[in-house]
């Protein structure tokens, strides 16, 4: 049996265009490709996180993850072309300029995409969590920030970075726990004899943790790689029961600062953090009830990665149902002439 008029139909089709979904955190990358319409979507992830440097996000360093896995991931979905990107950044509302003036450029060479979306990683977070709604995300990984919305525009809290902010989140759970650690090492008050035994077998003798950590680039993951330690230790020892009670009051804290203060607002948070479970999701609880009791507490219908994929979605279908402001949400048309 022939299949020439097989092979005719192909080369007769109009080509296939997808949308191209990241999300870049600080302990790595997540792609995903889906062709509008369809449901066919292709997913893949990359362990190293993006640099930043004086210059604040790398986007050559972004495009060289990403893109070697946007073209497969295309090819696996089925698809001809990427007209659309959403790219969810951590770190883009302070350190976002490099990105905001390189990347759609570099997106449209690289891959021929036309429509560009760059958003704080908390704003995808709240989409996926949310969707367009009213309410308060709090997006806790290693860092941690708070967005929320009444559909006109953001408000955002923390997501300073480990070194300034980002209270409460997996970093700063981590240090924390380290603190307790060393303090127990050298004899001081506050110290926790759990914690330093967790740390001297996680990163070896306590007189060498400032050189296994002070060099590093990537010291916001390895602080908070500390912190399912912190979480396992505080069913048995107050110490680490009591730094999981200080980073929920700092979750709720963050969540009342961006919630909208009328009508009936929803709270989600999201985040690798909650998987520290009952020993910091119990306090939270207790923290939101005193600080929001206006707000309904919801689970994250997904997450960043889902956030980014409902975002280029709704490009692809020619609109965006929630607010576009600079340092949150940027869009941008690539011109090809």
């Amino acid at each position: 049996m022939s299949r020439a008029p097989e092979r005719a139909d192909r080369a007769e089709r109009a080509p296939v265009s997808a949308f191209l979904a990241v999300d870049s955190g600080g302990s790595g990358i997540r792609v995903a490709v889906g062709v509008p319409g369809t449901g066919r979507m292709a997913k893949a992830s990359a362990r190293e996180s993006v640099r930043t440097s004086e210059r604040g996000i790398d986007p050559a360093h972004l495009m060289t993850q990403v893109a070697p896995l946007a073209r497969a991931l295309a090819a696996e979905a089925g698809a001809d072309r990427i007209a659309w990107a959403v790219v969810g950044a951590a770190g883009f509302a302070s350190l976002g300029d490099a990105l905001r003036a390189e990347l759609p450029g570099a997106l449209g060479r690289e891959l021929g995409v036309g429509t560009v979306a760059l958003a704080a990683d908390a704003v995808t977070a709240y989409v996926g969590a949310l969707g367009p709604r009213p309410g308060a995300v709090v997006a806790a990984g290693t860092g941690l920030i708070a967005v929320g919305t009444d559909l006109a525009s953001w408000r955002r809290a923390d997501g300073w970075g480990h070194l300034l902010g980002d209270c409460g989140g997996g970093a700063w759970i981590g240090r924390a726990g380290l603190d307790a650690a060393l303090r127990a090492y050298d004899g001081r008050d506050g110290g926790s004899a759990a914690l330093l035994e967790c740390a001297t077998e996680r990163f070896g003798a306590m007189a060498g943790l400032p050189a296994r950590i002070y060099p590093r680039t990537d010291r916001a993951a390895v602080l908070a790689s500390f912190a399912p330690a912190v979480g396992a230790c505080a069913a048995h020892d107050p110490v680490a029961a009591g730094i999981l009670r200080a980073a929920a009051g700092h979750l709720a804290d963050s969540a009342a600062a961006v919630c909208p203060a009328d009508g009936e607002p929803e709270v989600a948070f999201t985040g690798g953090l909650l998987n520290l479970g009952a020993p910091l999701l119990d306090p939270l609880r207790e923290e939101l009830a005193k600080r929001l009791p206006h707000a309904t507490s919801v689970p994250a219908e997904g997450d960043p990665l889902h956030g980014a994929v409902r975002l280029a979605a709704d490009l692809a279908a020619g609109r965006c149902d929630v607010p576009i402001a600079p340092t949150m949400l940027n869009l941008v048309t690539i011109r090809t002439d």
